[in-house]
């Protein structure tokens, strides 16, 4: 019986966001470790083009999403296991929201914000209460952004190893071109 798939668009988004944030969180600690001038600026320039480019992709993936179900869960997910797979996909769209948004009102704060040096969005007023408190929620959200991707990984690599249950493959293009090949191999060994 085929596995049901998210929709190969779906899956796209899904990866692409998935790199980006593997480009993006070192992109700040990489920025982190120069002192002020061009280098430190360059990086943190592209951190935050990332961080408005994950939040169009999570746009992106919110509107899919919204015109398109997700294949359902597996019966054999007991109602415990789907509520939390809910909350963690809940939270980490909210999460991916707020990180660009906080990082945006930090970054804006007074002045324009480049992205990719391509196009430079505009900034708005200077406003150092507002900048100290979008500071505080991007340091604290990074934290929670970490452990909700832990728990999604470890969800992941759990129904892989110990249930082996093809909830990865759901994330996956079908495999047409191996199981092909497979079937070969058999009818030539008749």
């Amino acid at each position: 019986m085929p596995i049901p798939r998210y929709h190969g668009f779906a899956q796209a988004l899904h990866w692409v966001t998935a790199g980006a944030l593997c480009l993006l969180l070192p992109f700040v600690w990489v920025a982190e470790n120069f002192p002020p001038g061009p280098i430190r600026t360059f990086w943190y320039m592209a951190h935050e083009s990332m961080g408005i480019s994950v939040f169009l992709l999570v746009l992106m993936r919110l509107t899919w999403r919204w015109r398109h179900r997700p294949p359902p869960y597996p019966r054999h997910m007991g109602t415990a296991q789907r509520w939390v797979a809910s909350l963690n996909h809940a939270l980490l769209y909210a999460v991916l929201l707020v990180m660009p948004i906080t990082g945006y009102m930090m970054a804006g704060n007074g002045q324009w914000v480049p992205w990719f040096r391509l196009v430079n969005l505009p900034g708005f007023a200077h406003n150092e209460a507002l900048g100290i408190t979008a500071d505080g929620i991007h340091v604290a959200g990074q934290f929670v952004l970490y452990g909700l991707i832990f728990l999604h990984v470890a969800a992941t690599a759990w129904h892989v190893a110990v249930r082996r249950d093809g909830m990865l493959e759901r994330m996956l293009p079908e495999q047409y071109a191996a199981q092909n090949s497979d079937e070969q191999d058999v009818e030539e060994k008749k």
